[in-house]
């Protein structure tokens, strides 16, 4: 994966620093940072933070969306995709990635996270810092596996999902599309309805 020469990202929240600082960590000198809510002559060290993007992008530059949010993330993709420029995937130099292993477009795996060979990410995924997706995992569009989560090895978490902090999917186990798993939550078999599951062993929310 070509490294670009500059970084529009998409959201200056804690997120977007991270991919800042793995940026960074990758060689990349220019950044800009584009967030609505962003106070007159911010900087974040030497790069702006402004509220609105005008103008082309400028060459050799990539758009990163950085919000944690998978639906905002998915937005942010989209709109990116709607002016027709590159979306950049960032993988930080800490991290590792297995052999075969498939990672979509606009997707960021932060510091000493791991991605075990013949996984598969969807677009805009995010595999956190020392989080850990096994071999032949399945990982849908725009989910978000916390910090020091672990899918373990040929699990499947479908699209839009948040596993968070220092949860866990045991091997094999499937969980569909919308599911929040809550932080330390441990997903010991199929979840097959979207909600919101914590505990160990996960359980939904509502039915508690």
């Amino acid at each position: 994966m070509n490294t670009p020469g500059g970084l529009l990202v998409l959201g200056f929240g804690g997120h977007a620093r991270s991919i800042a600082d793995v940026g960074l960590a990758l060689g990349i000198k220019h950044f800009c940072f584009i967030d609505v809510n962003a106070r007159p002559n911010e900087f974040f060290g030497k790069f702006p933070v402004l509220p609105v993007w005008e103008g082309k992008l400028p060459a050799n530059w990539a758009v990163m969306p950085a919000s944690g949010s998978n639906s905002i993330r998915q937005t942010q993709y989209d709109w990116a995709c709607t002016q027709g420029w590159p979306l950049a995937t960032l993988i930080a130099p800490t991290s590792t990635i297995g052999y075969g292993a498939k990672i979509g477009e606009g997707s960021f795996i932060a510091q000493h996270a791991h991605v075990g060979p013949m996984a598969s990410l969807g677009v805009g995924c995010v595999i956190n810092t020392g989080a850990i997706v096994e071999h032949d995992c399945d990982i849908g569009e725009f989910t978000h596996i916390s910090v020091n989560a672990t899918v373990a090895g040929k699990g499947y978490v479908g699209s839009f999902c948040f596993v968070g902090a220092g949860a866990t999917v045991i091997d094999s186990v499937r969980i569909t599309e919308g599911v929040t798993l809550g932080a330390g939550a441990c997903a010991h078999r199929d979840i097959k309805e979207p909600g919101t599951y914590v505990g160990v062993p996960a359980q939904r929310l509502d039915n508690k």
